[in-house]
């Protein structure tokens, strides 16, 4: 399997509301539940409350279909065991793991070595 990293930074911030979400940048991912109002973003909007910076993702590279089952499992339980904490978003098409820079390249390499292959994009 294919792991495309991408090469853009990313902060993950809870927000007050919505107001200040620019969906212009390439990499924009909004959730809202009844407790709160959390966003992936390349640039963090004024009003977050928290912000929590440099976080780099991949995603498992092509679209996936539903009724595939533990490929999110997988590459997570190798980051476990590897002591890669992760931040995932999931998108219709595909996964999004998100790591500490700091972690980035023991994560690529805890990956490689279980047979996942890599393209930067």
């Amino acid at each position: 399997m294919t792991i495309e990293i991408l090469k853009n930074d990313f902060f993950i911030c809870k927000l007050n509301d919505i107001s200040d979400i620019d969906f212009k940048y390439n990499f924009v991912f909004a959730a809202k539940t009844d407790n709160e109002i959390s966003l992936v973003c390349e640039v963090p909007p004024d009003n977050c409350k928290n912000v929590d910076a440099n976080w780099r993702a991949f995603r498992i590279a092509g679209t996936l279909d539903f009724s595939l089952k533990g490929i999110l499992y997988k590459i997570s339980k190798i980051l476990y065991e590897n002591n890669i904490g992760i931040f995932v978003v999931s998108t219709y098409d595909t996964d999004y793991i998100l790591v500490k820079n700091t972690d980035l390249k023991k994560a690529e390499k805890s990956l490689l070595d279980n047979g996942y292959k890599f393209n930067w994009i």
